[in-house]
C-alpha cells in the first residue's frame, strides 16, 4: 500500500464526514487530505477545529452539483481516491423539497464519477471510488428478517430513492467503465457534532430545555443504531482492505423501537440534569405520522465482520453515555448551529 495518497472526502464539515477526516488526517499523516464541502445547515467547520491546521488536510468549499468545479478539482489535485458523503440526508426535507435530493445526491454524484473516471484514465492501480450509502434503500421490513447486501432495492422516500439512485450510478460505472469502486450501506448513526433536526441531538436539546418530544404515530418505528465514531473506523478498514466491487452493510447489530430509545434517553438525561426519574418522559408528545414511513429497517453486517473483522466497540447505552456528555458539554456548539449564526459567519468568510 502506497503510503502517499492524495484523498478527496465530500461532505466532510458534516456528522459523518468530519469524524472520517479527522480518522484519516491523524492516523496517516502522509496522505494529503482535501476536505470539499458546501456548508449548508449540517456542514460546520467547528467540527474540525482540532485538526483544520494540520499539515496534510486542506479544505475547499464548493458544490458538487457544479461539475466543471469538480472537474476543476481533480485537475488541481489528482486525486488517488474518493470517500462519497456528501448528501441531502433528511427524510423530512426530501419530502417537502425532493429536487434538491436528486440534484446533490444523484447529479452531484454522476460528476465526481465522471471527473474520476476521467482523472484516472488508463491508470486506475491503487485508485478507489467509495460511496458510502443508507439502509434506507432496501425499503421496509417486517418484524423480522435483516437487510444483506443482496436485499432488492425498493426505496419510498425521495431521499432513499435518490440514494439509490447513486448507488446504482457507481455501480454501473463500475461496470461501463472499470472505475474502481467500493459501496457501503450504513444503519442510523448517532454520536457527536450530529446536527440537532435528527433524533438524539435534537431530543437532547428538547429536554434540556423542557420543550416538546415528538414522536411519530404510535413510536414504533424500528431502526439499527450505530455509533459515528465506529462508523468512521468501518469506513477505514474499507476503504482500505474491502474488495473492488464489493458492498458491504454497516450496521451496529442494535435495533431499537424509537419510543424505548426515547424512554432510556430521557432516564439518561433525568440522571444528567439531576431531575426526578419519569420528568423527562412528560414531555413525549404523539404526533402525526410523516408519508412513507418505514416500519423497520434492520443491519446484517455480518460480512464485514466476517470479511474485514469490524465490529462495534461500544453498546448502544454507551454510546449513548459518551454522546450524551458530549451534547452537555458542548452547549455553545449545540447553541452556535441551532441559531445559524455560523452560516452567517460562513456568508462572510466565503462571499457567498
Amino acid at each position: 500500500m502506497s503510503t502517499n495518497k492524495t484523498i478527496l472526502i465530500t461532505g466532510g464539515a458534516g456528522f459523518i464526514g468530519s469524524h472520517v477526516v479527522r480518522l484519516f488526517v491523524n492516523k496517516y499523516p502522509n496522505y494529503t487530505i482535501v476536505n470539499l464541502d458546501k456548508l449548508t445547515y449540517a456542514g460546520n467547520l467547528e467540527n474540525l477545529t482540532d485538526i483544520e491546521n494540520a499539515d496534510n488536510y486542506t479544505f475547499v468549499k464548493g458544490d458538487i452539483v457544479d461539475a466543471d468545479f469538480v472537474n476543476d478539482l481533480f485537475s488541481k489535485y489528482s486525486f488517488d481516491g474518493v470517500i462519497h458523503l456528501a448528501a441531502e440526508s433528511h427524510v423530512d426535507r426530501s419530502i417537502t423539497d425532493p429536487n434538491s435530493f436528486i440534484m446533490t445526491n444523484v447529479v452531484g454524484t454522476a460528476n465526481l464519477l465522471n471527473a474520476a473516471r476521467e482523472s484516472w484514465k488508463g491508470n486506475t492501480e491503487g485508485k478507489r471510488f467509495y460511496h458510502i450509502s443508507t439502509d434506507e434503500v432496501y425499503g421496509t421490513l417486517g418484524d423480522t428478517g435483516l437487510f444483506t447486501e443482496t436485499t432488492a432495492y425498493d426505496p419510498n422516500s425521495p431521499y432513499s430513492a435518490s440514494k439509490a439512485s447513486s448507488d446504482h450510478l457507481v455501480r454501473a460505472y463500475g461496470e461501463t467503465y472499470d472505475l474502481p469502486h467500493v459501496v457501503t450501506n450504513c444503519s442510523n448513526n448517532y454520536g457527536q457534532n450530529q446536527f440537532p433536526e435528527k433524533l438524539l441531538p435534537l431530543f437532547i436539546h428538547n429536554i434540556k430545555n423542557n420543550k416538546s418530544l415528538p414522536v411519530y404515530g404510535d413510536g414504533k418505528y424500528t431502526r439499527d443504531w450505530l455509533y459515528v465514531v465506529d462508523h468512521a473506523i468501518a469506513i477505514d478498514l474499507v476503504y482500505h482492505q474491502g474488495v473492488n466491487g464489493e458492498t458491504y452493510n454497516i450496521g451496529g447489530f442494535n435495533e431499537w423501537q424509537n419510543i424505548d430509545l426515547i424512554k432510556l434517553l430521557c432516564k439518561v438525561m433525568d440522571k444528567k440534569l439531576g431531575r426526578e426519574e419519569g420528568a423527562s418522559e412528560k414531555l413525549i408528545t404523539y404526533v402525526t405520522d410523516r408519508p412513507g414511513h418505514d416500519r423497520r429497517y434492520a443491519i446484517d453486517a455480518n460480512k464485514i465482520k466476517r470479511e474485514l473483522g469490524w465490529e462495534p466497540s461500544v453498546t448502544f447505552e454507551q454510546g449513548l453515555e459518551i454522546t450524551v456528555d458530549w451534547y452537555l458539554d458542548n452547549e455553545e456548539w449545540l447553541n452556535n448551529v441551532t441559531s445559524g449564526a455560523y452560516q452567517e459567519y460562513y456568508k462572510k468568510q466565503y462571499r457567498q
